[in-house]
């Protein structure tokens, strides 16, 4: 069973596009079971060579080596051992349950073996040679007496700290790692990074086989952290700077290129729930698996649209997911009940999902990696953002845009049907979006107020539907108790198109055959 697991994701690694090693010999990798590294890792850490993963306090080395063994504990039937030269084992218990793994419990099947090895730095007094003797007697005992496979070595400074000759500290460095692979464990050991210097050393990325860089940083009053592949003997692997989460599910790593535009492109339609905007796009609606956006200044309609394409989505029996960053569940179903719809209802069959939260309370990332876990789990065949320009508010355009590329390829990927909102502002462009993520869509709809005889009234346009013919006219539409309603075209006789109240005097003249203006008699 683990064996069948591990080749399977070696399969959706390599799919990935990462870049692979060259048919034939291939440098045999442990998978992590970590989320989204394995795929910029094209497998998983060097099989019996040591990583060294690097960074400053707090970006996370110490929970991303502990989920590391515990991966492999549970899922690929490797057995590891946690050294530590800083925390206790009863500490290290308490910090894992953080992310929703017991120790303990694994300890007492012997699938992980806690160490702690106390060692003050200001007691170090450095006299004759430096000997590691004593360390291996003691891990060697360990890894025989469970069958370790996995070995973690936290941190590194400690165990060398009272060293000063450099040239002492290098050899004694490659002495652990030569001794670590000749035991055939894969190990991690994690080091402190201290100003531009990778390690306080300097030395043990030259002597590691991996190298993975972790690091936090603070934006606009945001954390972020981030994770690099600096080095990696005989592996490709990807390069650039990928964001990463830990929450009580683990550690999940985005790496930005994942998945791509491999996704399949059904010919199915889904109805908008509008049948005069169906009737616009050819009687047939949305091709399932669409990225659709609906732009528009506030007061347009945008939420109502959505809702109605989310009520649809609920008639046909199929599960809707909506993302609401403004409104709460409750203020979302009261206000559709004010034009006929019973949000509600589906609530209470669990057809409908109303996940209502600020984006300033999770970065981009965690808002991403939330997002993932709910469809994970719920399954949804479609999802509303409404509206995804506040996510503005936790990063730059940039950053948004990508972080919406990467669920738009996932939701592709998952034949998701997606429906966002953006809010634009008054006054500039009607065609453009706050965010610029027009590109990204497969259907663009734009509402917008249109003035005219001392009213404001609202119209929609489809400016982009790709692969589907669709009207090229701008109709008015009404909200009604029974709904959003499509309104036919009136024009006048001199062609010109009549909305809100005009229409209505335009109709009246059209029924009743009196399509001149009537003149007033001249004056004698």
């Amino acid at each position: 069973m683990a064996a069948t697991s591990r080749r399977r994701r070696s399969v959706s690694t390599k799919r990935a596009g990462n870049g692979g090693s060259p048919t034939g010999h291939r440098l045999a990798k442990a998978a992590t079971g970590i989320a989204g590294l394995d795929e910029i890792t094209n497998g998983g850490l060097p099989r019996w060579r040591p990583t060294l993963l690097c960074g400053g306090a707090g970006c996370g080395k110490t929970l991303l080596a502990l989920e590391f063994l515990v991966r492999g504990a549970l899922e690929y039937d490797e057995p590891g051992i946690f050294v530590s030269f800083e925390e206790t084992p009863d500490e290290l218990v308490t910090n894992a349950r953080s992310l929703g793994f017991d120790l303990d419990k694994l300890s007492a099947r012997r699938r992980l073996l806690l160490d702690y090895v106390h060692l003050e730095r200001n007691g170090l007094i450095e006299t004759g040679e430096y000997d590691l003797e004593g360390l291996f007697v003691r891990l060697g005992h360990a890894i025989d007496t469970i069958g370790a496979k996995r070995v973690v070595l936290d941190t590194i400074e400690r165990l060398f700290s009272g060293l000063s000759n450099t040239f002492a500290l290098r050899s004694e460095l490659d002495r652990l790692f030569q001794w670590l692979k000749a035991k055939r464990v894969t190990a991690i050991v994690t080091g402190e990074r201290v100003g531009e210097q990778l390690t306080r050393h300097g030395l043990e990325e030259y002597v590691s086989d991996c190298v993975i860089v972790l690091d936090q940083r603070v934006v606009e009053q945001s954390a972020t952290r981030r994770l690099r592949i600096l080095k990696y003997r005989g592996s490709a692997h990807g390069g650039n700077e990928m964001p990463f989460l830990i929450d009580d599910h683990g550690i999940s790593v985005l790496p930005i290129t994942s998945l791509g535009l491999a996704h399949p492109a059904s010919t199915a339609h889904l109805s908008t729930g509008i049948a005069g905007l169906d009737e616009m796009f050819g009687k047939k609606g949305y091709y399932r698996g669409n990225s659709v956006l609906v732009s528009g200044t506030a007061g347009t309609g945008k939420s109502s649209l959505a809702s109605h394409f989310a009520e649809a989505t609920c008639r046909r029996g199929e599960r809707c997911l909506y993302l609401a960053f403004e409104e709460s569940p409750d203020q979302i179903t009261r206000n559709m009940r004010s034009i006929g719809l019973d949000l509600g209802h589906w609530m209470r069959r669990d057809l409908l999902r109303i996940h209502a939260q600020r984006p300033t309370a999770l970065g981009l990332e965690a808002h991403l990696v939330a997002i993932h876990r709910l469809i994970d789990e719920w399954q949804p065949r479609v999802v509303v953002m409404d509206p995804v320009t506040n996510m503005i508010s936790v990063g730059s355009e940039a950053e948004v845009k990508a972080m919406l590329a990467r669920l738009i390829d996932f939701m592709k990927h998952r034949q998701i049907t997606a429906l966002f909102t953006s809010l634009t502002e008054g006054g500039g462009a009607a065609e453009r979006t706050d965010l610029g993520v027009s590109s990204l869509m497969d259907v663009w709809m734009l509402v917008g107020n249109l003035e005219a005889n001392g009213e404001r009234n609202r119209a929609i346009q489809i400016v982009k539907a790709r692969g589907m013919a669709h009207s090229n006219q701008v109709r008015e539409f009404v909200m009604t108790d029974h709904g959003i309603t499509l309104v036919d075209v009136s024009r006048r006789a001199d062609g010109t198109v009549a909305i809100g109240s005009a229409r209505g005097v335009q109709e009246r003249l059209t029924r009743t055959g009196d399509l001149q203006p009537r003149r007033r008699p001249a004056s004698k």
